[in-house]
């Protein structure tokens, strides 16, 4: 496919209004955001797929989800168009409002780092679109402008990305105080985990990522077990180890307020804990926007100031 199907090449009107859509993730905002009806904006949509001969989005009850295709021209496309913007908007006009900063990371790395350190600057006028999501999709997403920063963590990869070290994640073995109770915490330091032996494994993915790095770091063995339960999202691993639901390895960070009130127990204090780092990311390249700079100084403060 050489990127212009049968209709010769590609039109800048239309190929700014495919950005908007795939950007936005719906065909209604993106038409607010140029200035068309959302008729015209599907209409150069279906010109543009015809034109590129590809479907370029699956329409979706709320919104649209872009295909491999669409991602592929996103790439190409998202550098050279945000320059040629920048260019544009260098004349003389009035100002506008500052779009909504986009930003996105794992669920619970927003939820107890990045949100509430942003609320002062919420109130100030920033606004935000926040979407979580897995790393590496996220991470494609800033590579093709669909977001201004992301959490991400592991480690960003390439040259379009910058990268700063924003937490350190400490990783902590609990469980329920009712259960602590029944392990002997002295066995477990100079036995290992056999001592846990019979308790239910709860991890947010069947392959218990932090359990197992837990296991090799501190006991320096290989994990071999299968979760009880599997849950994606952390907080809610902790809810069930809360309730009795058996043993997991969570960050010290999203926890903190329940191993303060008691509603959760460490069962080792390790002087080297395994830690992950979480990384604040963003493209190079990227216009210069007030209120993504005012939100990425106010999340690397924050994370410095952990």
């Amino acid at each position: 496919m050489n990127g212009t199907g049968s209709e010769g090449g590609l039109d800048l009107v239309q190929l700014r209004t495919f950005l908007a859509v795939y950007r936005a993730g719906s065909v209604t905002a993106a038409a607010r955001q140029v200035g068309l009806s959302q008729p015209t904006v599907t209409t150069q949509l279906q010109m543009l797929e015809k034109r590129w001969g590809s479907q370029l989005f699956e329409r979706l009850p709320r919104g649209v989800t872009p295909t491999a295709a669409a991602d592929e021209l996103a790439a190409r496309l998202a550098g050279p168009m945000d320059a040629l913007e920048a260019i544009a908007g260098g004349g003389v006009r009035a100002p506008v409002a500052q779009p909504p900063v986009r930003l996105a990371g794992p669920a619970e790395m927003l939820a107890a780092l990045a949100l509430p350190a942003l609320a002062p600057l919420i109130a100030q006028g920033v606004r935000l679109t926040v979407t979580d999501g897995a790393n590496e999709d996220l991470l494609a997403g800033l590579r093709t402008g669909r977001y201004d920063l992301v959490l991400s963590e592991i480690r960003p990869r390439g040259r379009t990305v910058r990268a700063e070290a924003l937490v350190d994640e400490e990783f902590v073995l609990v469980a329920a105080p009712s259960v602590a109770a029944g392990i002997d915490a002295r066995r477990l330091r100079t036995h290992g985990p056999a001592e846990l032996a019979g308790l239910p494994l709860i991890g947010d993915a069947t392959d218990l990522p932090m359990v197992r790095h837990y296991w090799r770091h501190v006991f320096g063995l290989r994990l071999d077990a299968e979760p009880a339960v599997v849950v994606a999202d952390l907080r809610a691993v902790a809810a069930v180890v809360a309730a009795g639901g058996g043993v997991s390895v969570l960050p010290r960070y999203l926890i903190a307020a329940q191993l303060d009130s008691g509603a959760l127990a460490p069962l080792l204090e390790p002087g080297d804990p395994p830690v992950n780092t979480g990384f604040l990311a963003r493209r190079i390249g990227a216009p210069a926007l007030p209120h993504v700079d005012l939100v990425y100084d106010a999340l690397l403060a924050a994370g410095r100031g952990r």
